[in-house]
């Protein structure tokens, strides 16, 4: 078995776990790893169907609890800057869901534990999964934290960051890396990464789409990509890091045979915020 990661709606960490779910990852194996991690006070998460412009695809949703006083609101709606997802992964806000966080003052930048690349690293060894996924997630972790210590102007010890160390963050890369494991594809193909354009406004101001660590994380691993008129950000970096720990650059065969196809449901409601990812041969 072969896949392909259309990524012409974008990528990101949580439409790419909700692809491999459709298209028939092993829920269970999710599930304990995930578990396995201890980390139930710090989230929970939903599996769901939803309908994207008729097509129903499945939603993984992280929810963080709200856990801090009505004083720090993380700005939903005004921090919009995801698939549609308005926290803020990091202190520039490069975000991943749309989290369900109680009244909504979650304040992340605030009250999330801030973690490096090593307390990450520690969490996934800690993990009850099998040793190519840990290393496919240390893998994704590591090209994030390289691209983001680049943009800070940081080593990559130093840099202590929600995109890197955020819980969502892991519950989407660690996902990711198990369910890609037990699907243990052959090769993968990648079509372009299409993005938006525009800027998006975080907590520190405006950045501009791509933003800063996807434009590393493509530049490093010579990633296709291709700008579109859509406003706002279709690639996020973890979705970019994904696509950069598995890309080798082989063009997908002329003629192929579709197996099955899983669609993984963005947030963001721009023309179609939809992942395929298809098993071919």
């Amino acid at each position: 078995m072969n896949l392909y990661f259309e990524c012409k709606s974008g990528i990101s960490g949580d439409m790419s776990v909700a692809a491999l779910l459709d298209l028939g990852a092993d829920r269970e194996k999710l599930e304990k790893a995930l578990a396995s991690m201890k980390l139930d006070n710090e989230f929970t998460y939903n599996i769901s169907k939803k309908s994207v412009n008729g097509i129903m695809a499945t939603d993984f949703d992280v929810i963080l609890p709200d856990r801090c006083n009505g004083g720090h609101n993380c700005g939903h709606g005004a921090h919009h800057c995801g698939h549609g997802h308005d926290d803020c992964e990091h202190e520039h806000c490069e975000g991943e869901h749309h989290h369900h966080c109680g009244n909504g003052n979650c304040g992340h930048s605030h009250c999330h534990e801030h973690r490096n690349l090593e307390d990450v690293n520690a969490i996934i060894d800690s993990a009850d999964i099998t040793d190519n996924a840990k290393n496919l997630a240390k893998k994704i972790f590591k090209i994030v934290a390289e691209a983001e210590s680049k943009v800070h102007g940081k080593e990559i010890k130093d840099v202590h960051f929600h995109e890197v160390g955020a819980i969502d963050s892991i519950a989407d890369i660690v996902s990711f890396a198990v369910l890609f494991d037990d699907l243990s594809p052959e090769k993968v193909y990648f079509s372009t990464l299409t993005d938006g354009q525009g800027f998006v406004m975080c907590q520190h101001g405006k950045i501009p789409v791509p933003v800063p660590a996807v434009c590393e994380i493509a530049a490093a691993y010579k990633l296709p990509l291709k700008i579109t008129d859509n406003d706002g950000e279709m690639v996020t970096p973890t979705g970019a890091a994904i696509a950069a720990a598995l890309y080798t650059g082989e063009e997908l065969p002329e003629e192929f045979v579709i197996e099955k196809t899983g669609y993984g449901a963005g947030k963001r409601h721009y023309e179609n915020p939809v992942l395929r990812v298809m098993s071919i041969k």
